[in-house]
């Protein structure tokens, strides 16, 4: 008999089953002749969890909060990038439908704030508002998905003057469609695809990996180098038609598709926000126990950055 009981970790499995014999009992039923087993990549993760040099708390400001494993790729990827940084990484969520002018504070205390992606108008509004304030109090923030739209349209309102700017899938008759339903492309065999918001919601859809050209010298180039590849599932884009607006009120463009030239990341000059990124992939995808990722490697670094920063005036 094979116990597995409750684990601190999920980490912890792979040794618990080993110290039972059941990697051996399996490789003698099969007749296969093996190595011992090699488990140290696995104790190192879980020394990393059980003895972190740190602890930080990210809010994750989303409208699907009453389902934690809604986000729980995220989840994963925050942890990953926390092992890397010898950090604990702590969730907290925050429900942005009810996140308000009024309520908007509570985001001060955490290290970092996280919007993940999602599709709908509930909630959006808080989202908008989750980066808004990461932008004027220049906390770190990582936009996924809608994440990078939200911010997108919060900047276009109140740093590059359009007034009532929203995305058509929240607004159809907003004045500023800064974010849009792209209605035709081409596919790389050089056909080209229409849809239209009356489309099958699936064959609306950009899905799977795409390559993007990296701007040299952001923030973005610093964590992918000249070229990104990560996969996507979304319907809405940034709208190329306000492109020039944003970027000469100051929002950077780091990374475009090399076939459709559509916008992938955005960002905020290091000058302006220490670590302020929206992306419109999913990279949390990609990010495993032992690799991490690079895009929250860096982020779980600057809201380490950012936690002892306002830790020092306490201190003194």
């Amino acid at each position: 008999m094979i116990s597995v009981w409750d684990a601190k970790s999920i980490y912890m499995v792979p040794r618990m089953l080993h110290e039972q014999g059941l990697d051996q009992l399996i490789c003698t039923k099969l007749q296969l002749n093996t190595k011992p087993a090699d488990l140290s990549r696995w104790d190192k993760l879980v020394h990393e969890t059980e003895h972190p040099g740190s602890e930080i708390t990210i809010a994750m400001c989303g409208k699907y909060t009453d389902l934690s494993d809604s986000y729980k790729s995220l989840n994963e990827a925050l942890r990953h990038a926390g092992i890397h940084n010898h950090a604990r990484v702590n969730i907290e969520y925050v429900d942005s439908e009810t996140l308000t002018p009024d309520s908007a504070d509570q985001l001060a205390k955490f290290d970092a704030i996280l919007v993940p992606g999602g599709f709908g108008k509930r909630g959006v509004e808080g989202k908008i508002l989750a980066a808004q304030y990461a932008r004027e109090h220049k906390i770190p923030y990582l936009g996924i998905c809608l994440g990078m739209q939200v911010a997108t349209i919060e900047y276009a309102r109140h740093m590059a003057g359009l007034e009532g700017a929203n995305s058509t899938e929240f607004d159809p008759e907003s004045p500023h469609k800064v974010i849009a339903l792209i209605d035709e492309w081409q596919e790389a065999d050089g056909t080209i695809q229409k849809r239209d918001e009356k489309s099958d919601l699936g064959g609306t859809m950009r899905l799977g990996a795409q390559s993007s050209d990296v701007k040299p010298g952001t923030l973005a180039h610093e964590i992918y180098g000249p070229v990104v590849t990560e996969r996507h599932r979304h319907r809405y884009e940034a709208n190329e038609k306000y492109l020039d607006q944003l970027q000469q009120a100051g929002l950077v463009i780091s990374a475009i598709t090399q076939r459709e030239k559509l916008t992938e990341m955005v960002e905020l000059p290091r000058a302006v926000h220490p670590w302020f990124v929206g992306v419109q992939f999913h990279p949390e995808f990609k990010s495993t126990p032992w690799g991490g990722h690079p895009l929250f490697i860096s982020f779980i670094k600057a809201a380490l950055e950012h936690h002892q920063a306002a830790t020092v005036p306490a201190a003194a």
